[in-house]
């Protein structure tokens, strides 16, 4: 689990802030531009610290499926311009990322499995299964609003 930091001030994805360690926290809106800086900050970190190219890959599209999750689903009846906090620490060992939505949260265990014959139509769901089977691990807040996640370094 991903220990919750003091309570700092954010900046926008465009100017994070940073830590010795290749981590920051991220305020970022849900603009294209804002989404593409945090997931870049995230994955870059990684390539510094010789994470290959299979897992910079894995980093990003479970980090683009978090939060994309957190604004069409936990931001859905919110203002459009209610940013959602990222934070993220990497390491030669693991990159943890926290994607934290202003949203009322959900419950996890209600998404069906969307790999089942009666969901593979389904127009959602795969996201979490996606995040799931990339990240070492994803671990929901009670409240279902906020999810750290983990991946180890293969060459660690």
């Amino acid at each position: 689990m991903i220990a919750r930091r003091s309570q700092r001030p954010r900046m926008n994805a465009a100017e994070p802030i940073r830590r010795e360690d290749d981590s920051a926290s991220l305020s970022v809106r849900n603009s294209a531009t804002e989404i593409e800086a945090a997931q870049s900050h995230i994955v870059e970190a990684a390539t510094r610290h010789g994470y290959p190219k299979a897992s910079v890959f894995a980093l990003r599209l479970a980090i683009q499926e978090a939060i994309s999750n957190a604004f069409r689903h936990g931001h859905r009846n919110l203002p459009a311009d209610l940013p959602i906090t990222v934070e993220f620490a990497v390491t030669h060992a693991d990159v943890r990322v926290t994607i934290e939505d202003r949203g009322p949260g959900f419950d996890p265990t209600s998404i069906p499995d969307p790999t089942l014959e009666p969901n593979l139509e389904a127009t959602s769901g795969r996201g979490l299964f996606l995040i799931k089977a990339y990240m070492a691990e994803v671990i929901y807040s009670p409240k279902g609003n906020r999810v750290d996640m983990v991946y180890r370094n293969p060459t660690a």
